[in-house]
């Protein structure tokens, strides 16, 4: 392939060429026409815009360096020139220093182009009868009006190939290249075409020119304004009815135009918001479903029999709990708990457990029609082999390829960057980076545990003297409240800061590892940046889920940390509320920032270049002018929209069992962003280059391993932080004889029973609190569950044997329920297909078609052309055994 771009696209290196033989573009004057999508002629398509600032105009570089970029300027449109293209220059209306060079691609170019990249074209209409979906009179409810944006026609497609330009459905050479395809393939020569060549190494491709500043911009037009219809009747104005039909806001229950998407952005962006959509919709049955397991722990809050003995007065009011620090803590009663106990009874339901078995089983569903819906999309938008056929090598790839190797395969010498040594010692240095940043992640964590032990001891012994003539305030600012929310948002502030520093480290990383491809390229950024993510986002929510007051010891031997911070508690209730909070705090916060991030910048700054510009003049400016002000959409393009919803898909399945309304959340966050995007995308960013895209590329990897570790994290959650088992453990076994005194199975008692007793005699000087014991109790009760022995017991202080039948609980909980869950979902993968038996007709019909008309017509050929040379033959052999009659 590189020999092939070499031959046919890239010229022979060598001298500069004189600056008489250098082409220009042709100069043509503004004509006045705002929505005109042609050159001055009003024949010839723009195709691609390219902007530079006059270098005679400039002031701040010094006049050796300006002569240098206009001469590398100069040269580069020259060869695009000789290249086939047609270049025409015009001077902006509002800031004469800037120039516009609009880029028109013919016909011959085109195909030449089409044939080199292996585009996939129409041969014929699509014969096969199709079927309506049992439920389509229901979405047609929701779709878009097909009287405005009319249904794509399906084509039977093949590679192009100018040898067989007849047998492809060519009805107007104007309109068979759609705008899309065009643009693509002027970019495609724009990132080939050489400008210098220094020690022998080739210079080359327009990313390169815009890093150096030689040219300010290089985009695609969009075809209209977003406000109004094109002037133009030949524009179909696709801009204006995207921003009607799909991206203004009344449209946000209506199903997304996706091969209207496509046409006009590309499979990329099309493969993007498909999957969005479909997640989007698959997140309602999820949200149904955590919304009912919600409201039924609502239902049932009022008869959580150990709630109500925690805030009963004969019960929990004569519960005197031992101090939670040491020193100066003090002793508490545990009726100040009484809040947290009832929101616990929410969220720690027999409901939570239904829902994280159907979750676990909704994320297989999720995957798997996603795969079947994919697949359609691929035979669809003509991807099915496009990894294997289309893509090309990275310019930036194909600069630095020095080194010569022997291809095992075809047994030729061809060139590579690096060698292997030189590759390992990248792959090195890259993967000891990535380890090095995640270290600091972990690190930060660190911090927050520190700040997380060191405050409670600060809140412990002032907040309760601030707020003790307040018993309202009491009941909800307690000390472990302050400092998780306080400790959740200094960890939201550090996830972010981190964020933005790791991006532009990961780009970096990634460029010097140099992958051949784009989606090569773009698999490894995902891979490194998720990763990143992974331990930056979810770190915290492990910690406080699975460590936080696991190893804590009893009051007489607690367990220190670093040797000097006593471990975290957690509350009577368990960890599982202040799960929640973390949770609820970064994941609104997170789609909070996006969105200022992704919406609001980019409106801020388009507002201000448009109150400049009028500013400065009420002149009728031209599109390309006008698309130059808006935002240009950046190198990665879409890549931090899936790492935001893949972040978010995390949340969803991985800590849902603490959170069943987060499906909710993400249903209402996605609604708004699908539109978001779409507001984005069609009215502050630059028309962005159409790319081909076969998939969502490693995401789906990654999704499908945050499945398989969501079954495991939630079971964990159940049986480690909820306080379901030790409850169920109670109310079957040490609620009735032999361990227990009632006569059938209750709940009673559960709170006297689980809080083990501890005798204040017995605390360490290092830990004994200042504050004087009060009445005359000898006793205070642990905060955690950690059922043990009480004093006086020949096993003081050691586990009991209601802890040990607990931990056999909780692991035989894991292995059923984790068995259970990976059963159903490898049914289900087995049972799903992942492409449907409509699709694969289709693409058996295409191949069909493709040989028939592509190659048996050649063989035809031959055999009338192998025909008339063989009767010529054997007319020529009948001549030289029978004389010629006299």
């Amino acid at each position: 392939l590189v020999l092939e771009l070499n031959q046919v696209i890239i010229p022979t290196y060598g001298t500069v060429p004189d600056q008489q033989n250098l082409h220009t573009p042709e100069w043509a004057d503004f004509d006045g026409k705002p929505d005109s999508l042609f050159f001055s002629d009003g024949q010839r398509r723009i195709d691609f815009v390219l902007v530079y600032e006059d270098e005679s105009k400039k002031m701040t570089r010094k006049r050796s360096n300006r002569k240098k970029q206009k001469r590398k300027r100069q040269v580069y449109e020259s060869k695009l020139i000789d290249n086939g293209l047609q270049l025409e220059a015009t001077r902006s209306v509002l800031d004469e220093k800037l120039i516009f060079v609009k880029v028109h691609a013919p016909w011959e170019v085109l195909c030449t182009y089409a044939e080199v990249m292996h585009i996939k074209l129409p041969l014929q209409p699509n014969d096969l009868k199709t079927r309506d979906p049992a439920f389509n009179w229901f979405s047609r409810l929701f779709r878009v009006d097909e009287n405005i944006i009319k249904p794509e026609q399906e084509f039977f497609t093949a590679p192009f190939q100018k040898e067989h330009l007849s047998n492809f459905y060519i009805q107007d050479k104007d309109t068979f290249f759609n705008p899309a395809t065009r643009s693509r393939i002027v970019h495609f020569i724009l990132s080939r075409v050489e400008y210098a060549t220094k020690n022998n190494v080739k210079k080359f491709g327009i990313n390169k020119l815009l890093d150096a500043g030689i040219y300010k911009a290089a985009f695609p037009l969009h075809d209209s304004s977003f406000r109004h219809l094109s002037t133009d009747p030949d524009c179909p104005s696709e801009r204006y009815l995207l921003y009607r039909e799909w991206a203004h806001p009344k449209n946000i229950l209506k199903l997304q135009p996706l091969d209207f998407i496509r046409k006009y952005y590309g499979e990329k962006i099309g493969i993007y918001f498909a999957w969005l959509g479909f997640y989007t919709n698959m997140l309602i049955v999820a949200a149904v479903v955590g919304v009912g397991c919600f409201l039924y722990g609502c239902l049932t809050k009022d008869n959580c029999t150990w709630s109500q003995e925690v805030c009963d007065p004969n019960i929990g009011g004569n519960i005197i709990m031992c101090p939670q620090c040491d020193k100066v803590c003090t002793y508490w009663n545990l009726t100040i708990t009484c809040e947290s106990s009832k929101k616990l009874c929410i969220f720690d339901s027999f409901g939570t457990l239904v829902f994280a078995v159907f979750m676990g089983i909704w994320v297989t569903l999720f995957l798997e029609f996603w795969k079947r819906r994919q697949a359609e999309l691929e035979y669809e938008w003509d991807t099915v082999e496009y990894l294997e056929q289309e893509e090309q090598v990275r310019p930036e790839y194909e600069a630095q390829c020095t080194h010569v190797v022997m291809n095992e395969i075809t047994q030729q010498e061809e060139h590579v960057p690096y060698t292997a040594c030189g590759k390992c010692i990248r792959m090195t240095f890259c993967t000891s980076a990535v380890f090095f940043w995640i270290l600091l992640i972990i690190a930060s964590v660190i911090g927050i545990i520190v700040y997380r032990l060191s405050v409670f001891l600060v809140f412990s012994s002032t907040l309760s003297q601030h707020i003790n003539g307040t018993e309202a305030i009491r009941k909800y600012l307690t000390p472990q409240t302050a400092t998780s929310v306080t400790a959740s948002l200094i960890s939201f502030i550090v996830i972010m800061v981190l964020n933005v520093i790791y991006e532009k480290v990961a780009i970096l990383i990634t460029d010097f590892e140099l992958p051949r491809t784009q989606t090569e390229y773009e698999n490894s950024l995902t891979t490194k940046m998720f990763l990143f993510q992974f331990v930056n986002y979810y770190s915290s929510c492990f910690y406080i889920a699975f460590f936080k007051g696991k190893f804590v010891g009893h009051p007489g031997n607690p367990v220190y940390w670093l040797g000097k911070y006593r471990n975290e508690e957690c509350d009577p209730g368990g960890c599982l509320l202040e799960l929640t909070t973390q949770l609820a705090i970064i994941v609104g916060g997170k789609a909070i920032w996006n969105n200022i991030q992704e919406v609001l910048l980019p409106w801020v700054k388009n507002l201000i270049g448009r109150y400049c510009a009028a500013a400065r003049s009420e002149k009728v400016v031209p599109c390309w002018e006008q698309d130059y002000h808006l935002q240009p959409i950046g190198k990665l393009g879409l890549f931090y929209e899936y790492l935001e919803m893949v972040i978010q898909f995390g949340f969803v399945t991985l800590f849902v069992a603490s959170f069943p309304l987060a499906p909710l959340l993400a249903l209402i966050n996605n609604m708004l962003e699908i539109r978001l995007d779409a507001w984005k995308l069609t009215t502050q960013f630059r028309r962005m280059v159409p790319q081909k895209a076969q998939d969502i590329g490693a995401w789906q990897p990654i999704m499908q391993g945050i499945a398989i570790l969501a079954v495991v994290t939630n079971a964990m959650i159940i049986a480690f932080t909820s306080d379901m088992i030790p409850r169920l453990v109670y109310y079957w076994s040490f609620s009735v004889p032999p361990y227990g005194s009632h006569s059938s199975h209750t709940m009673k008692g559960y709170i006297n029973s689980t809080l083990s007793v501890f005798n204040i005699s017995d605390f360490k000087s290092a830990s004994k609190p200042f504050s004087p014991w009060f009445g005359n109790q000898t006793t205070c009760r642990q905060v955690y569950r950690d059922l043990r022995y009480p004093p006086g017991h020949q096993h003081q202080y050691e586990h009991n044997i209601y802890y040990w039948h607990v931990i056999a609980a909780k692991l035989a909980f894991i292995i059923v329920m984790e068995h259970v869950i990976y059963f159903v979902k490898f049914i289900i993968s087995y049972l799903i297909p992942d492409v449907s038996q409509k699709t694969k007709s289709k693409v058996k019909r295409e191949k069909y078609l493709t040989q028939k008309l592509l190659h048996e017509n050649d063989l035809k050929v031959v055999k009338k052309t192998m025909g008339k040379i063989a009767n010529k033959i054997i007319k020529g052999v009948d001549s030289t055994f029978y004389p010629k009659a006299e």
